[in-house]
């Protein structure tokens, strides 16, 4: 009766262990750029669900349509100089298109935070405050170097802006309808938009589709 493994044996295992390790490991390496557009879908779904359950309808402001809770990205000195972005409603004073204090969401899995990465502005959070979530800073977090808009939305302005049905919204550059929520600063999108995140090396496109609003990979 044999007792133990001959030399020859233990040899011939351990390759085949090798070689199936060499087979499996590349489907536990991170993909962050994966990670981000999985983080940012759930964000945008995150910032549909507040449009319809906080309209901003206001019949005594005639730009209330620019007050829709929306998903901005920046990259300024806020967010220490990379790819972030914030949820906010735009709904105090000028409608200037960026968040004032008061009105950035809070971060439901920690009430002390609020959803942004950090972003530029008069006693605004930043990257790396107790009150923002970092996560949020892309760049920082996974490495992201590029955000691009391309489809139905305009590639020069990074948001998306939902009302009170969930339909997405995009900005169009038409100074005649500016104010026309049907038609300028908020048109509805009619085809899909495509954000593309990439770290130089992978690259990942996130298609919001029109009337629905419903964020997935492509």
């Amino acid at each position: 009766m044999k007792k133990a493994f001959t030399m020859i044996e233990l040899v011939f295992v351990i390759v085949i262990v090798g070689i199936l390790s060499a087979m499996i490991a590349p489907n536990f390496q991170r993909n962050s750029v994966r990670e981000a557009a999985d983080q940012l879908i759930s964000h945008i779904r995150y910032t549909q669900h507040l449009a319809m359950m906080d309209d901003k309808f206001n019949p005594n402001d005639s730009k209330w349509f620019k007050g829709r809770w929306q998903l901005h990205f920046y990259q300024n000195l806020g967010s220490d100089n990379q790819w972030s972005y914030t949820i906010f409603a735009d709904w105090k004073g000028t409608h200037s298109g960026n968040p004032d204090n008061g009105e950035i969401a809070i971060n439901p899995l920690d009430p002390t935070k609020f959803l942004t990465g950090g972003t530029s502005g008069t006693a605004l959070t930043q990257y790396g405050e107790a009150e923002a979530t970092n996560e949020l800073n892309i760049g920082h977090k996974y490495g992201i170097t590029t955000v691009q808009f391309g489809g139905g939305c305009r590639s020069t302005v990074k948001y998306l802006n939902f009302d009170y049905l969930g339909r997405p919204s995009n900005s169009f550059p038409n100074s005649l309808s500016y104010e026309l929520p049907s038609s300028g600063y908020h048109k509805l999108l009619t085809s899909a938009c495509n954000i593309l995140l990439s770290d130089g090396t992978t690259n990942i496109t996130i298609a919001i589709e029109p009337e629905t609003g419903y964020a997935h990979i492509l």
